[in-house]
């Protein structure tokens, strides 16, 4: 094999200090591999890009050549001659020549993906590198416009878009590789008790509709205002976070065989309001006594007792407002890598923030960041959704699709789209006046049918069917519970 050496008649791999890391010859192998053969490219086209490449005229020679494989046309040293005699990048190196010289030195093509890995690598080092020194310079101009806390955000959104580069290209798997992954799927359902795939969220209709919570699915969960999202996102986290057994998995491994280690962002509320809330379900005590102090000894027993139950519960909550879609990403990694991530919820999906301007794109941004992160940590992922205010101008207020606030991009990313709707809510609204007896009498009569009873509409399901499920909702405790079937409790229907 003939070396080429480096245009600066060094050796190819020495840098001075003040030199970006990169390797001259690492390129020119990989350009001479895929001139002298053009199947190579379709090994390193999910590795490598032009701008990937240290020497412009490499990156030129690069697109050049894929662009002509990408049409299905020979790229070779007098292909591509036409296209770049008149390239004064190339006429340093001594032209034309230059490509028959590339060619002439090609490695052997099993080692062509180590190449392109190197060369990628290396581009990834300089933009570390170029990222490092516009944080330094940013941090040692001070100016009233860029508070210290604001660049860390911008250089954690930097890091964020740098570190995804390359992820979504996993390329193809077999056939045989993939049924075996849906085989033990179907196995650790059958297994398992109650026969659910994914984490029991405690609430038995929902499981048997979802099939629990699903590893990298995303589920939206949307309602109006005082529809119960929260409370019935904290009931989730606490149901699963309560149920939590470590074991030996079925590939040997450590993880979580019941429950789970549960992530929760509360953009919204304080830690101390959701632990409250929490707690108003563990110890049965409403959570304006709480709020009080309004407990009776009894009560205060119980109280304590369900907080220190609680003590041990892997339930994680960050309290962060506005978080960017960056950090929340970058927080979720490292509790993961910390103390175990088996379910993340984000309360909610509008208070995250994104890098653009535009409103629609943003959250098309949240809602894919959230996806990813769905897939990358393989965990299901629950959003909370703000629902547009278009469903109080129709008489049934029952939520649907298009409700969803900029809902393109959420319905579309949403493996799962659930709906909370509580007709108690809205028809304690219509009570009629005392003079129209009629009214008033079948007013009472549906209050009565709907009172401490929640719907959960499933608007979206992609591997399942859609439809509604009927739950407890105890308002005093802010808690959603099962909800007796008339054949289960003798004609009578209640929580348990």
């Amino acid at each position: 094999m003939n070396e080429i050496t480096s245009f600066d008649g060094s050796s190819p791999e020495t840098n001075s200090p003040d030199t970006m890391p990169h390797s001259v010859e690492a390129e020119q192998q990989l350009l001479g591999a895929i001139l002298t053969n053009n199947d190579v490219y379709d090994r390193v086209a999910s590795i490598i890009k032009p701008e990937h490449f240290y020497d412009p005229v490499h990156a030129r020679i690069f697109e050049i050549a894929a662009a002509r494989i990408a049409k299905n046309a020979l790229a070779s040293p007098v292909t591509l001659k036409a296209f770049m005699e008149d390239d004064d990048g190339l006429k340093e190196l001594g032209g034309p020549a230059y490509l028959v010289r590339l060619a002439g030195a090609a490695i052997s093509a099993f080692a062509v993906r180590d190449y392109a890995q190197m060369v990628y690598d290396l581009a990834i080092r300089r933009q570390l590198i170029g990222l490092g020194r516009d944080i330094s310079d940013k941090a040692s101009r001070v100016e009233v416009s860029s508070e210290p806390r604001e660049q860390i955000v911008e250089a954690e959104q930097q890091l964020y878009k740098l570190s995804e580069q390359g992820q979504t290209e996993s390329g193809f798997q077999s056939f045989l590789r993939a049924v075996t992954d849906a085989v033990n799927v179907a196995n650790a359902a059958y297994m398992r008790e109650g026969g659910l795939a994914g984490i029991s969220t405690d609430l038995v209709d929902m499981d048997k509709m979802l099939g629990g919570l699903h590893k990298s699915d995303l589920l939206i969960l949307a309602g109006r205002p005082s529809m119960g999202k929260t409370s019935l996102a904290t009931n989730i986290a606490f149901n699963v976070a309560k149920a939590y057994k470590r074991g030996k998995l079925p590939d040997g491994g450590e993880g979580a065989v019941d429950g789970g280690v549960v992530g929760f962002f509360s953009l919204e509320m304080s830690a101390e309001q959701l632990a409250g809330r929490i707690l108003a379900e563990a110890s049965e005590i409403s959570s304006h006594k709480i709020r009080q102090g309004d407990m009776n000894e009894a009560e205060f027993r119980r109280f304590v007792d369900a907080a220190k139950e609680l003590e041990a519960c892997p339930l994680f909550i960050d309290d962060t407002a506005a978080i960017p879609i960056a950090q929340l990403a970058a927080r979720a990694r490292r509790l993961k890598r910390t103390h175990g991530l088996d379910l993340l919820i984000v309360d909610y999906l509008q208070l995250v923030r994104g890098t653009s301007d535009n409103r629609v794109q943003e959250i098309g941004e949240i809602s894919m960041g959230l996806k990813a992160i769905a897939k990358e940590l393989n965990i299901p992922v629950i959003a909370l959704s703000q629902l547009s205010r278009q469903v109080e101008s129709r008489d049934d207020k029952r939520p649907q699709l298009s409700d969803l606030r900029e809902s393109g991009s959420i319905e579309q990313d949403a493996d799962v789209v659930m709906f909370v709707y509580r007709g108690e809510y809205y028809k304690e609204r219509e009570k009629p006046g005392e003079d129209d007896l009629a009214a008033t009498e079948q007013w009472i009569a549906d209050m009565e049918r709907l009172h401490g009873k929640a719907e959960v509409i499933i608007g979206k399901q992609r591997h399942g069917p859609i439809g509604t499920v009927e739950l407890s909702f105890e308002a005093q405790f802010t808690r959603f519970g099962n909800l007796a079937k008339s054949w289960q409790q003798g004609g009578g229907e209640q929580s348990f």
